[in-house]
């Protein structure tokens, strides 16, 4: 068992021992719910989907042609006469005599005594038969998909929790649900802090910066199918955050901030967070990223985490400890970064100790071998970089650095875990 994030004191943390440690916050997963299968793209599903039917639910035939017949202990013939159609939608009544075929399209049920099609290229056509030309190219059985080749009636079609894309959606249909029972949308409130915050479309003070971060967290949250509880930007004024978080405590399943709760003289986030909940303050051993801060806040124990305050530490951060939390919200065992292999082509500087991500572009070259590079200048103010990469080169704590030649670990950047 884990420890949990008020276990780990001051200690630098590994990078796995941070992720692991952050699950333990969640208490309780999001509540379910029913919806039509027309609005449930990016949601996931909450218990096992089983096929109520075979999928496809008859033998049919994979091409247009027609359907053999075959005849007992006989020789094979090449001119078959025609008992009739069969369409998709319309199938062919009764049982067809060995020795005759069937006129079939694509996608109709396979007739009775008959096992093999021939596509309508092979064939040479008269009026009420055909010629089969190039016989021996011929083997009984082909071109015929099998009733339950795909999914078989009682089957799991798919498992709880998975995420419901385009092609999940069409697999759902194809076995006649309506609608599905699917976790709810976790909410996710996020605020910003700061005197010097202003908000974009505002004129910008001498002194003042405009709110990045939290336009950040609001797509990377939609990108994860989590609903955004939007508080704006807080006022250094420590009864306001109090009033404001603690409604979000209660209407929200995980809060979330960047930056703020340091151990300034102006730090009236972090002193409203403590006398909301339980807070642990960490270091934890990777560039860009630290310090963070986690806890629960209210009678609800809602959890918190606190991100680092710089833009591209805040994306690289909710890619390896958000991400996955917001997977244990929905009941899942949270999965590692989907993780692939490539060859530096520049130098990657890194420290022993220290997990880096380095912004990277990937390419697949013509023998489909990954290759990478970084995007330039790596500061974790730089949110250029991050529009650029379409990676994270992930140096563990056990290298110094990479060389071009060598071979690395890349997460490429993707909205679908």
């Amino acid at each position: 068992m884990s420890l949990s994030c008020f276990e780990l004191g001051e200690q630098m943390l590994p990078v796995d021992t941070a992720r692991e440690a952050l699950m333990t916050l969640v208490e309780r997963s999001v509540a379910h719910e029913r919806i039509a299968l027309s609005h449930a793209h990016g949601r996931r599903l909450a218990a096992d989907l089983k096929a109520p039917i075979d999928v496809p639910q008859n033998t049919n035939a994979a091409m247009d042609g027609v359907a053999l017949a075959w005849p007992d202990a006989a020789p094979f013939q090449t001119h078959w006469p025609i008992a009739g159609d069969a369409f998709a939608g319309q199938a062919f009544a009764g049982p067809v005599p060995k020795g005759q075929c069937v006129r079939i399209t694509t996608g109709a049920p396979l007739p009775s005594g008959t096992d093999t099609i021939i596509m309508r290229e092979q064939l040479v056509e008269h009026a009420e038969s055909v010629t089969i030309d190039a016989p021996e190219r011929v083997l009984r059985g082909q071109h015929v998909r099998q009733a339950g080749e795909d999914i078989a009636s009682g089957a799991v079609a798919l498992a709880a929790g998975t995420r419901l894309d385009a092609a999940r959606l069409g697999l759902i249909a194809s076995l006649g649900y309506a609608d599905v029972a699917v976790y709810r949308r976790p909410k996710v409130a996020i605020f910003s802090t700061g005197n010097e915050v202003t908000p974009p479309g505002d004129a910008l003070p001498h002194a003042g910066i405009y709110d990045t971060n939290r336009f950040s967290l609001m797509g990377l949250l939609i990108e994860q199918g989590a609903e955004v509880v939007d508080l704006g930007i807080l006022p250094d004024d420590q009864a306001a955050m109090v009033h404001a978080l603690a409604g979000a405590a209660e209407c929200s399943d995980l809060v979330i901030t960047s930056g703020g709760v340091s151990v300034g003289h102006a730090d009236f986030t972090r002193q409203a967070l403590e006398q909301l909940g339980q807070l642990a303050f960490w270091r934890v051993a990777l560039r860009p990223g630290r310090p963070m801060a986690c806890g629960w806040l209210g009678p609800s124990h809602t959890p918190f985490l606190g991100l680092p305050g710089n833009p591209v530490a805040v994306m690289v951060t909710f890619s390896q400890f958000v991400v996955p939390l917001l997977q244990r919200l929905q009941g899942q065992a949270p999965s590692p970064p989907l993780r692939l292999t490539a060859i530096a082509e520049t130098p990657l500087k890194s420290r022993l100790q220290r997990t880096d991500f380095l912004r990277g572009i990937y390419r697949c070259d013509a023998h489909g071998v990954l290759h990478v590079r970084t995007t330039g200048a790596q500061g974790s103010g730089i949110l250029t970089s991050m529009v650029a990469a379409n990676c994270l080169i992930e140096l563990g704590d056990d290298l110094a650095g990479a060389q071009p030649g060598d071979t690395v670990t890349i997460q490429p950047l993707t909205e679908w875990q």
